[in-house]
């Protein structure tokens, strides 16, 4: 059976607030203050993102039409605090830290979320639902990147710390 539109937005929601959830109860668990901050606004975004989608749900379930989505701007000054604790958080923890099995975890999240919404935006003949789709694809896509890179960088901790390397 076809998923709805609103099947889809009601999943999406569903999948940001457990998202949040995550990202706050890691957050209060961490012993890295970068790492708790990185999770605290990692859960801010979610927000943001159930927001986002629960405006469109309302509408959705009024008007059967989707309303053309607001681009969310970009805030530098995050992205230069996000730049500094990861650089910090590299330095705070190791490769088999919770706070590292957290941010692994997180790709997992955020990658399944990157999925639903650029499989929705194909799927879409609304416009604005298209539009809806890969604006969040992309904010997701961003969040993604950012923990792969960490979780990158502990990789090559851990086989440094292990003698992993063949030479």
């Amino acid at each position: 059976m076809a998923r709805t539109a609103e099947d889809i937005l009601k999943e999406a929601i569903l999948l940001e607030t457990r998202d949040k959830t995550f990202y706050k109860t890691v957050a209060e668990k961490c012993d890295s203050p970068s790492a708790k901050k990185i999770f605290e606004m990692m859960a801010e975004e979610e927000d943001e993102h159930i927001q986002f989608l629960s405006k469109q749900f309302i509408h959705y379930t009024k008007k059967y039409s989707f309303i053309k989505p607001d681009v969310p701007q970009e805030n530098p000054e995050e992205t230069v605090i996000l730049k500094v604790l990861t650089d910090k958080i590299k330095k705070e923890i190791n490769a088999a830290s919770f706070e590292a099995a957290a941010i692994s975890s997180a790709i997992d999240f955020e990658m399944n979320a990157v999925k639903l919404y650029e499989s929705r935006a194909k799927e879409a003949t609304d416009p604005n639902e298209k539009e809806l789709y890969r604006i969040l694809a992309a904010w997701e896509g961003e969040h993604s990147k950012m923990l792969v890179e960490l979780n990158n960088a502990f990789k090559e901790e851990i086989w440094h710390d292990n003698n992993f390397w063949p030479f």
